[in-house]
């Protein structure tokens, strides 16, 4: 028989055995119930925001798109990317494939950060020449032009922490290899010097280089992208200087309507821009191989405006176009990145941060002496409408509901509509929910601008920049007519008034998707001549 002693011992031996296992399996239920919560949330964000057809990353931060080309019937889009977390991050070339820019296929990472820095924004272009010498046995090369970023010179203090470089691909764009000989171009000691966007001119027969420079565009030329040449400079005396240039983009387009060739320049400022942070700014000129020149009719335009902006919303920064578009499509095909550095590391998504715009076509038109450089979705997305509902002659009588979610789905819609004999009122066109989020654009017809409204747009308290203020934009002309198209892509709206002469983009969050969408206008007299709302397939 074991003495009292020893039965006591194993008894509180035995109890704490019991406890330990309580606790444990007490701590594995909470590890399980957190892991489920989790789950569910990464769940409701991907049906809630993730869009259905605009490009984003399967995972983690994402911003300026980069290195975009055509080749054998793909686009392809690279763009900056932090694959190990939701905020910026030290940056790589990530890199998605499409057959229309619509549908997006992830692939591998392309560019990786090395000892000499950081990979950030730049441009690619087929070197159907072989100028470059990188092909081999008939294989056409890619060759991406990149800037290297530094961050223990940045951290030194040191002016020269960024400078240009380039990559090469043989097996169209899939795979890269990095020239022993980086960087090609140094820096002259300026601290902000990066994102060179490069085509070929064939009235030079060179490469030209647009590169950012502080609050100015340097031009460089080459005949091999390995050797470059400063050509000359622009922009200090134009445009909007209250922030920092990037992301430049030179190209000539034809004048529509015209066999006249102009040049254009975007720019990328941040901040600055129209409403708040980041937006694009350009400029019409002439370029001769060697200087870029302002137009006269331009330069009297930005003498009475300050800049001209490509989109007046808050939420499409540092795009730039896709070269070697085949000169029978003959199209400036654009993309720029959906959101603003005011709040971009901040906005509700946890899974992946940020998308791009929807591809735009960029033409140039000239009214009487002002020029406007003006984009609208390209006719791919048409391939992607399951359902059209058609409403003519809808009398408005101050306010109406126009379609609601039980004839469509909201959340993905191309909506254009047309409005004659317009007054001196305001006119509102509202989406909404019944848990009192609400999305609202239209024409303020008092004040002459245009207006994206997203204050109450559901989740807007993660920034107090992001809905401190209503996003407005100058109405160009006095027509009597509005034609507005406007796509819906569950956390974005695009707005092109009057065939894209203004644009303004911009994100939400809304806590349900929305179920109507109304107009509200104190026009007792007001008719929507025309309605046609198209329902878009989910990618």
């Amino acid at each position: 028989m074991k003495n009292k002693n020893s039965f006591n011992l194993l008894s509180v031996f035995l109890i704490a055995l019991i406890f330990v296992a309580f606790i444990s399996c007490k701590k594995d239920t909470k590890k399980s119930a957190s892991k489920s919560i989790a789950s569910i949330e990464r769940s409701t964000e991907e049906v809630l925001y993730r869009p259905n057809f605009h490009f984003t990353p399967k995972a983690n931060w994402m911003n300026d798109p980069n290195g975009m080309f055509y080749l054998n019937g793909k686009y392809h889009l690279y763009f900056q990317y932090y694959p190990e977390g939701n905020v910026w991050g030290p940056m790589h070339w990530g890199h998605a494939i499409s057959e229309d820019m619509i549908t997006w296929q992830e692939q591998q990472i392309a560019l990786y950060p090395d000892e000499l820095g950081l990979i950030f924004s730049g441009s690619a272009v087929v070197d159907k020449n072989n100028t470059s010498g990188f092909g081999k046995d008939g294989i056409t090369p890619i060759v991406a032009i990149y800037t290297y970023h530094n961050m223990d010179g940045e951290k030194a203090g040191e002016l020269n922490f960024q400078t240009q470089a380039i990559a090469y691909s043989l097996d169209e764009g899939m795979t890269w290899t990095k020239y022993d000989k980086n960087p090609v171009i140094s820096n002259p000691g300026i601290k902000d010097f990066r994102d060179p966007k490069v085509i070929w001119d064939a009235n030079s027969s060179k490469w030209i280089m647009a590169l950012a420079a502080a609050d100015k565009i340097m031009f460089y030329s080459s005949t091999n992208l390995k050797d470059w040449n400063l050509e000359s400079e622009f922009g200090q005396e134009f445009g909007q200087h209250n922030g920092m240039w990037e992301c430049p983009d030179l190209f000539p387009i034809k004048i529509e309507g015209t066999d006249k060739t102009k040049w254009v320049l975007i720019v990328s400022i941040n901040p600055a821009a129209p409403n708040g942070g980041s937006g694009t700014q350009y400029f019409i000129g002439d370029f001769d191989g060697t200087k870029f020149t302002l137009d006269t009719n331009f330069k009297t335009q930005l003498e009475k405006q300050k800049a001209v902006w490509l989109d007046y919303g808050r939420d499409n920064y540092a795009g730039v176009t896709w070269s070697n578009i085949p000169e029978q499509d003959g199209r400036k095909l654009f993309i720029g990145w959906m959101s603003n550095w005011e709040y971009a590391r901040d906005v509700p998504t946890e899974t992946w941060r940020s998308a791009m715009t929807i591809p735009r076509e960029l033409k140039l038109k000239k009214s009487e002496n002002n020029y406007l450089l003006v984009s609208n979705p390209v006719s791919e997305l048409s391939k992607y409408v399951s359902k059209i509902i058609i409403k003519d002659t809808l009398h408005v009588n101050r306010q109406k509901t126009i379609i609601s979610k039980n004839e469509v789905d909201l959340s993905r819609i191309s909506l254009q509509l047309e409005i004659k004999n317009l007054n001196e009122s305001k006119y509102t066109f509202l989406f909404h929910n019944k848990f009192g989020d609400s999305l609202s654009f239209g024409l303020d017809n008092i004040e002459k601008k245009y207006f994206v409204n997203r204050q109450k747009s559901g989740k807007v308290a993660f920034s107090d920049k992001f809905s401190n203020t209503i996003s407005k934009a100058n109405r160009m002309n006095s027509s009597s007519t509005l034609n507005v198209q406007v796509l819906m892509d569950k956390t974005s709206i695009e707005v092109f008034y009057n065939d894209g002469e203004t644009v303004m983009t911009e994100i939400f969050f809304p806590n349900q998707p929305f179920e109507t969408l109304s107009v509200i206008t104190s026009d007792e007299k007001l008719i929507i001549e025309h309605l046609k709302i198209e329902e878009l397939k989910s990618n």
